[in-house]
């Protein structure tokens, strides 16, 4: 049976932002134990017309609400403002999650092929059906936001590694596979 428009988002965003929660601990750690401050993180960039970690943070969140709104969940959290510490990230992080967990797969699982429709500020509009949004705008907006986020923790010198990015995998590690390190 071919995955769902849910199989193929709301599971994955659920996991990504979990590992994303785990990656703010650790850098919130490893920031306390080598003198770099939340501020610091929170307003870290890549480069200078890229948006800062809190708005990584935000927009990831909110592409994970927007998709799953655009294809017919409702009452997703409010986008707001960007979190100004990481308890505000977390907390972001918490409530999508929260709201992620909450949705019934039908209504988000109609037919796969009908009209998907949305614009952006700078007055694009795009048509397409809800299969091709998914693969084509949905999936690339979530991933870009959060390895964004993650490039910018690791920029500022977080020990991250792969694990962290996708520590939901450990549960799927077959016994006695790990490297040794």
């Amino acid at each position: 049976m071919p995955a769902t428009l849910h199989d193929m988002t709301i599971p994955a965003y659920a996991n990504a932002l979990g590992a994303l929660s785990g990656q703010l601990d650790k850098a919130l750690a490893w920031g306390e134990a080598n003198g770099v401050g939340e501020l610091q993180f929170i307003a870290a960039r890549l480069a200078p017309d890229m948006f800062p970690l809190a708005t990584q943070v935000r927009f990831t969140c909110m592409q994970a609400a927007q998709t799953a709104t655009r294809l017919g969940a409702v009452g997703a959290p409010d986008a707001g403002e960007d979190a100004t510490d990481f308890a505000g990230l977390q907390s972001r992080i918490a409530a999508t999650l929260a709201w992620l967990d909450a949705i019934d797969p039908a209504a988000i699982d109609g037919d796969p092929d009908r009209a998907i429709s949305f614009d952006l500020p700078n007055g694009m509009v795009f048509d397409m059906t809800a299969a091709t949004y998914v693969r084509d705008w949905a999936q690339p907006q979530f991933y870009f936001h959060l390895v964004a986020a993650y490039a910018i923790l690791r920029h500022m010198g977080v020990p991250l590694g792969k694990p962290d990015y996708v520590s939901y995998m450990i549960p799927y590690l077959r016994p006695g596979t790990a490297p040794a390190g």
